[in-house]
């Protein structure tokens, strides 16, 4: 039996007069998840424990049953481990954007955050940017790493955890109430304004109608992780399939596979059909018994606040991701059970994770059922069924045999 996880990044949402009071999953073409529906199961699962921060984080961690608040020791660190940043006891690190702020006010704290992943800047450019923040802004004490498109690093050697907002929470907002009170951490983020704004990369991006990547913003704090090996943990050998650095270090960090897939981007336009490929192959041809496929951009859509590249997202995802894994280990004639689900919503209308429950989708190719539901928010709901801990729903999966 090979199992495998398709999970949609902040699919879920909330019904949308636009889409005539559906949700984009709801209205979305997915005739392929549809199907999968009809012959097993759907149901909702709650992904965040009661009192945790609704990220991607926890909810990811949940999701391959790590419960969050054993395992939860920040985001940044996670991502860290992707990096390949040998933390030390004493550091501390943090998540550092390099986020899009307007540029019309005189004073810092009067800017508004316009875009959290600066036009999904490329990972190439980004690089560029943070170099000239490191060599502005580096210290013995304090380290930039680069990651992957605007997602970044920032190492605080003895440092302390702070409590940050993340920028995709205060979209459009002022940011002065939001700014870090350790005042090296809030003169960082200023200075590194001042470094970017006229940087060469900005004003080429402004040239193309591109948002410039003007500021660093530190958020997500953590110490670091420590989780088990996924395999002594469940039984099966697992591989994972993703683009951005948080899920590659929960990876790195539970002795999983990390799956490297050229385009594969975590924006909208990423390497779908790629990572379907790869899952597959790393089932049928390298022995693994589980894969893990995450894909970023439903969630990019939902804090961009755009409907129609949300449902975009979902119905590529369905297509070019769920299509043919079903159709690769169905042809390699493999039995499989493969779970379909989000890690958080990111609804629309307020453009961040909420903690609410996430429709989930089971379905097992040995034992097809008979059903008329679809698989959606609503449906999900009214299915009657609920996993209260999502830590709890890899053991749903992978059943004993």
């Amino acid at each position: 039996m090979k199992y495998v996880i398709v999970l949609g990044d902040g699919m879920a949402d909330r019904p949308i007069e636009e889409l005539q009071g559906m949700t984009p999953l709801e209205y979305a073409q997915t005739p392929h998840m549809d199907a999968l529906a009809l012959k097993g199961e759907i149901g909702m699962v709650h992904t965040i424990p009661d009192g945790m921060s609704p990220g991607s984080d926890t909810a990811n961690l949940s999701v391959l049953g790590y419960d969050p608040k054993a395992y939860y020791s920040g985001r940044s660190p996670l991502e860290a481990l992707s990096i390949g940043v040998d933390m030390k006891p004493a550091d501390v690190s943090f998540r550092c954007n390099l986020v899009t702020l307007s540029e019309e006010e005189a004073a810092y704290g009067d800017k508004r955050i316009l875009d959290h992943s600066s036009d999904e800047i490329p990972t190439e450019e980004a690089a560029v940017l943070l170099e000239a923040v490191r060599k502005e802004l580096a210290t013995d004490v304090y380290q930039f790493y680069a990651g992957t498109s605007y997602r970044h690093l920032l190492i605080w050697n003895g440092g302390e955890i702070l409590e940050l907002t993340p920028p995709h929470d205060i979209l459009e907002q002022a940011i002065g109430t939001y700014l870090p009170q350790d005042k090296a951490l809030r003169d960082m983020m200023e200075k590194s304004y001042h470094i970017l704004v006229n940087h060469p990369v900005n004003l080429e991006r402004k040239k193309k109608g591109l948002r410039p990547a003007n500021s660093c913003w530190f958020w997500g704090a953590g110490t670091r992780p420590s989780l088990s090996s996924f395999q002594e943990k469940t039984g099966v050998k697992g591989a994972m399939v993703s683009a951005v650095d948080l899920l590659k270090g929960i990876a790195v960090g539970a002795s999983m596979k990390n799956l490297t897939v050229e385009g594969a981007t975590g924006g909208l336009h990423t390497n779908y059909k790629g990572k379907a490929q790869a899952a597959v192959d790393v089932l049928t041809k390298e022995g693994y018994d589980f894969v893990y496929v995450h894909v970023e951009a439903p969630d990019e859509m939902g804090h961009q606040g755009n409907v129609a590249k949300k449902v975009q997202a979902i119905q590529y995802l369905d297509e070019q991701v769920i299509a043919p894994i079903c159709e690769g280990l169905t042809q390699a004639g493999e039995e499989y059970r493969i779970l379909i689900l989000p890690d958080h919503p990111t609804p629309i209308c307020i453009r961040t994770h909420t903690g609410d429950d996430v429709p989930y989708l089971l379905y097992d190719s040995t034992a097809p059922q008979e059903h008329t539901w679809k698989y959606n928010e609503k449906e999900a709901a009214e299915s009657g069924r609920r996993i209260a801990r999502g830590c709890e729903m890899i053991d749903y999966l992978i059943a004993p045999q």
